[in-house]
C-alpha cells in the first residue's frame, strides 16, 4: 500500500511550523539510525528531546488523526511521536529499511511508515522519496503538507538533494491490522462503501457491505 493524503495541514499551519523550525538547531541525522541505515544516512534532524521537536511533534499527531484517509489507511493504534528531518544540498539516505520497534519503555512495532512534506517541491532540487515494492521503485515529492503511508518493511531512500532545503516530518504507526495485504484490502472495501454512500445513501447493498468490513476487522484487529 502506498497512499497519498493530501491537505494534512494548510498553509497557516504550516507557515506556523516552518516558522518555529527556521531558527531551530539541527543535529545528526543518524543519532536515531539503526547500525545499517546509519552507513547511508546524511541528513540533519531535530533532536527528540528538544521542547520545539516535543511540542510540533504533539500538534502534528494530533492533526493526522482527524484526517478520515489516514484514519482509513493505517488504522492506528498507536503512533510514534513524529520527528523532524532537514535535507540540505548534498544530503540523502541510501536504501534502507525501518526498525521494526520504535521506544525502549513500551517499543511500538512499526506497521506503517509516514512522510509529512513541509516544503514545497519547488524550494528543493533532489530529495523524493523512493518506496521500492513487488511492481518496482515509486518515487514521491508531494506539495507542503500533504503525506505518503507505505508499508515499513518496504526498502526506500530519499534521492540526494542538488538544490534547496527539504524539510519533512517523518513517524511510524503501528496498526490494528499488522498485515499490509489486510491493511490494503479494509481500505478498499471501506472507500467503496463511502463512495457507494454518497452515490446510492439507500442501497440495500450498503449494509451487506459494511458487515463484511467489520467482520473482517473484527477478525483481524490485533487490540
Amino acid at each position: 500500500m502506498l497512499l497519498e493524503v493530501n491537505q494534512v495541514l494548510d498553509a497557516a499551519e504550516l507557515a506556523m511550523i516552518r516558522q518555529k523550525l527556521a531558527e531551530a538547531e539541527f543535529d545528526d541525522g543518524r543519532i536515531t539510525a539503526g547500525y545499517q541505515s546509519a552507513q547511508v544516512k546524511r541528513n540533519r534532524q531535530l533532536a527528540e528531546t528538544h521542547p520545539l521537536a516535543r511540542e510540533i511533534a504533539e500538534y502534528i499527531a494530533q492533526t493526522v488523526q482527524r484526517h478520515p484517509l489516514f484514519i482509513t489507511g493505517a488504522l492506528p493504534r498507536r503512533i510514534f511521536p513524529p520527528l523532524i528531518n532537514r535535507y540540505e544540498a548534498g544530503m540523502d539516505f541510501g536504501l534502507h529499511v525501518d526498525n521494526a520497534l520504535r521506544g525502549r519503555s513500551e517499543p511500538l512495532r512499526t506497521d506503517v511508515s509516514c512522510t509529512l512534506f513541509l516544503s514545497e517541491p519547488g524550494e528543493y532540487a533532489g530529495g523524493e522519496l523512493v518506496v521500492e515494492d513487488t511492481y518496482g521503485s515509486h518515487a514521491v515529492k508531494l506539495a507542503a503538507g500533504d503525506m505518503v503511508l507505505y508499508p515499513a518493511s518496504s526498502l526506500h531512500r530519499v534521492t540526494p538533494v542538488t538544490r534547496g532545503v527539504r524539510l519533512a516530518a517523518f513517524f511510524w504507526v503501528e496498526s490494528l491490522i499488522r498485515d499490509d495485504s489486510r491493511r490494503n484490502l479494509l481500505l478498499n472495501l471501506d472507500v467503496a462503501i463511502q463512495s457507494l454512500t454518497r452515490k446510492q445513501p439507500d442501497a440495500p447493498e450498503l449494509v451487506q457491505l459494511t458487515a463484511c468490513y467489520h467482520n473482517l476487522l473484527r477478525m483481524w484487529a490485533e487490540t
